[in-house]
């Protein structure tokens, strides 16, 4: 049997040294800046100088990896004698995820000893990098291909997702509140408190007059879905607003007793969508 490796995408937002440790290749993603467009792989751009040019009125667009990269990365991985487990983001937030699909399927009709396993995340951001992470660790165990494969697919569905935004018109431009909506929850200093479902797709699931509830609310929620599990990493991704953050993590640590986290930055191509302000909470529960 092959060695196998496992890949993913950048979306999942893992930092550079998490992935370069347990050697995870990433297919990049791509998003345009004023006139210039960038890898999102690269690290060109940092976290702050991005969202301070979106403070400044600059909207950046995105868009999904091309199926020719997408292949290029899958064939690069064959050429060195892996077998692949892909964990890519999730079909109910963009293309990429049939594309890598899609890819798979043509290299395998191609190369019959060729052998790529997708697995459709239905996360986003650190909840895809939290499901590597625990992908990684079955593999240290010594899970084989076929094991991760359904280990994943059935942990997937325990990856919860809770985030809040602090400017509705970022989730106006797109598409995920009406116009009239944004205009009258900035007025009313509502902030919507959001979730992933078990379809990958972003849900409104409260709304919630004032920052600091809202923040609260992630944590409530954390406690209405945490179950049993036992939660050896929580993730906490931010737009440009490390002291929320850090917020969150204290109360969390208080609450459950928990003090293994992640924190980074939400990566460029969901901070297109969320701006600044963003606070993201992942962690493992009974149910999304």
């Amino acid at each position: 049997m092959k060695p196998y490796i496992i890949s993913t995408d950048s979306m999942a937002d893992l930092p550079n040294d998490f992935t370069e440790e347990h050697n995870i290749p990433m297919i990049p993603m791509y998003f345009q800046l004023g006139d210039k467009t960038y890898d999102s792989n690269s690290r060109e751009l940092s976290g702050k100088d991005f969202f301070d040019a979106m403070r400044n009125g600059e909207m950046p667009t995105t868009m999904a990896s091309n199926p020719g990269v997408i292949r290029d990365h899958f064939e690069h991985l064959l050429e060195q004698g892996y077998d692949i487990l892909h964990i890519a983001f999730s079909s109910g937030l963009s293309s990429s995820c049939d594309y890598a699909f899609k890819a798979a399927e043509q290299i395998m009709e191609e190369k019959p000893d060729a052998r790529i396993i997708v697995i459709d995340s239905l996360a986003a951001t650190l909840g895809q990098g939290l499901l590597v992470y625990y992908a990684c660790k079955k593999k240290e165990e010594g899970a084989d291909i076929d094991e991760l494969a359904a280990y994943i697919e059935d942990m997937k569905y325990h990856i919860c997702h809770m985030f809040t935004v602090d400017d509705l018109f970022h989730l106006y431009r797109g598409g995920r509140v009406s116009k009239a909506s944004a205009i009258i929850g900035t007025i009313a200093n509502i902030k919507p408190v959001l979730h992933v479902d078990n379809e990958g797709h972003l849900i409104n699931i409260d709304k919630i007059r004032g920052r600091k509830r809202a923040l609260n609310a992630l944590v409530d929620g954390m406690a209405e879905r945490i179950g049993d599990y036992e939660n050896p990493l929580v993730c906490i991704t931010h737009g440009d607003c490390l002291e929320d953050a850090e917020y969150v993590k204290s109360l969390i640590e208080e609450r459950f007793d928990l003090h293994n986290f992640m924190i980074d930055y939400v990566g460029c191509t969901i901070g297109a969508h969320t701006g600044p302000g963003l606070v993201a909470l992942f962690f493992t529960g009974d149910h999304r």
